[in-house]
This record gives C-alpha cells, sequence and structure tokens, in this order.
C-alpha cells in the first residue's frame, strides 16, 4: 500500500522541510538542495518503483480531508455465495498475486457464515476495518502504521520493520506480512518484501479524486451492489443514510473500535 499520510506524499515530514529550507536558501544553495532532492525523489523504494514515479503518480491535490471520514457498507443480504469479484478487483488494483499461496498477501477475503443457532448462511468480506481507536497504530513501536485524517488507516513502509505486532494486535486478522521479494509493482502503491500491509481504502484513488474503492466498483459491476463506499461524515451519503437506518452492525462491536466497515444482514 502506498505509504501516505494526512499531510501528502511518501515523505510526510521530510518533503515539507526540504522545500521551506529550499525557499529560505541562497540562490546558489537552492541550486544544490534542488540536486539533493531531485536525487532523492529518484531513490529505490522497491524493485522497480522509485520515488519520482510515486510524485507522479499522485495528483497536486493529493491528501486528507479532516472533515470525511471514508468507510465502507456490506450488505450480507446482497452477496452472492461463491463470488470472488471483490477480491479480485483488489488484486488486480493493488498489484498484488492473482495466484495465491499459503504465505500470499491477503487485502479482503470472503468469508462463508454460518448463524449457529438457526443454520441460516450469509457471505461476507472482511478487510481492515479502518478503525476509529485502531490497535494496529497503538502497537506499533516506529509509528509505521498510522490513521490519516479522514479515517483511512495506513502503514509507512519506510518505518515499518516487519515486527509484525499490528497483526498481533488486529482483531480482524486483516494484516498480512510480505514474505516474498514483490514484482510487478504499480506506481501508485508500492509494497516491499519485510512490511506489513492491508486495505487501503484504494487510498490512491481518493487522493486523485476518484471517490471509489476497486472492491465496490467490482461488486456493482457484477449486479450486486452489496458493497457501498463513501463518506460516513456525510449525512446525504447514501453509506451514511443507510447505516443510520437500516440498522447496520460492526465486527467485534464489544472492542468500540469504531470501525469505518459496517455490515448489514449479518
Amino acid at each position: 500500500m502506498s505509504a501516505q499520510g494526512s499531510d501528502t506524499g511518501v515523505h510526510r515530514a521530510k518533503g515539507s522541510a526540504a522545500n521551506e529550507a529550499t525557499s529560505k536558501a541562497s540562490p546558489a544553495r537552492r541550486a544544490v538542495l534542488g540536486v539533493a532532492v531531485a536525487g532523492m525523489a529518484g531513490a529505490l523504494l522497491a524493485p522497480g518503483v522509485h520515488l519520482v514515479e510515486v510524485a507522479h503518480a499522485a495528483a497536486p491535490s493529493a491528501g486528507a480531508d479532516a472533515r470525511k471520514r471514508w468507510g465502507l457498507l456490506v450488505d450480507a443480504t446482497k452477496c452472492a455465495d461463491g463470488c470472488t469479484a471483490c477480491v479480485d478487483a483488489c488484486q488486480r488494483e493493488n498489484g498484488l498475486p492473482s495466484t495465491a499461496t499459503p504465505t500470499s498477501a491477503q487485502w479482503i477475503r470472503k468469508l462463508e457464515l454460518q448463524q449457529i443457532s438457526t443454520g441460516r448462511k450469509a457471505s461476507a468480506p472482511v478487510m481492515c476495518q479502518h478503525c476509529a481507536q485502531p490497535p494496529c497504530v497503538d502497537v506499533c513501536p516506529t509509528g509505521a502504521s498510522f490513521k490519516r485524517a479522514d479515517g483511512i488507516v495506513l502503514v509507512d513502509r519506510h518505518s515499518c520493520i516487519g515486527c509484525r505486532y499490528c497483526m498481533m494486535a488486529c482483531p480482524y486478522k486483516a494484516r498480512s506480512f510480505v514474505h516474498e521479494p514483490v514484482v510487478d509493482q504499480r506506481p501508485e502503491v508500492p509494497r516491499g518484501k519485510g512490511c506489513v500491509e492491508s486495505c487501503t481504502l484504494c487510498v490512491h484513488r481518493i487522493d486523485r479524486g476518484v471517490f471509489m474503492t476497486a472492491c465496490a466498483e467490482a461488486c456493482a459491476d457484477a449486479g450486486h451492489r452489496a458493497i457501498v463506499f463513501g463518506d460516513l461524515n456525510d449525512a446525504g451519503s447514501e453509506i451514511a443514510q443507510r447505516v443510520r437506518e437500516a440498522g447496520t452492525v460492526a465486527l467485534r462491536a464489544d472492542l468500540r473500535l469504531d470501525p469505518g466497515v459496517r455490515y448489514q444482514g449479518l
């Protein structure tokens, strides 16, 4: 996933500091600093992905809007048994391998559920729940796990040391560790061996003004519309109205993590 924060870009603090230093320096020093910053932009992030590519992929207006809280609503009554459209779309969008292995990263997984007392069955995708109180952020020793101002929980690959504390802390088993070298990456979604990763709510789309996740788009294209993406803080949005009126539930509501992903029909 892309290492993006509430103030845009791969280097959340370093970028603004470099710009400030360049603006205050003499003309000669500005030239030297400009070369240094350009050199940083060409640095290798991971095999096949350079900082300059990530910078070109981001829109000038990229960044988190604190007035919004992005989230998903999953309607289990519309989720088709055996359909993997959301999983397949997530893999394509984020450059994940289409052929799963025992150690493959899994950002979204389809679960088949059955209620013990009644025998009723249901299907539902589970991904990072983008909690308002994320335990993964609490336990991260380096600050690599962080929550943006718009509620999206991410991992900064520059700071992740692969300790996997966040994986142990997540009650949804939503995070994966990258065991193998990563090839054929997408510049918008840099990944790397030795890092932890999970669903980003397609943050690279949001930051360029495309307010639709790949999973929700694929589900709609498949004719199910079991996944709705939107701004939970916008009272007039479809997701906010349905959360307010349809009696949705949160997974492990007893933990009071206030997740940004809600479920209907479970």
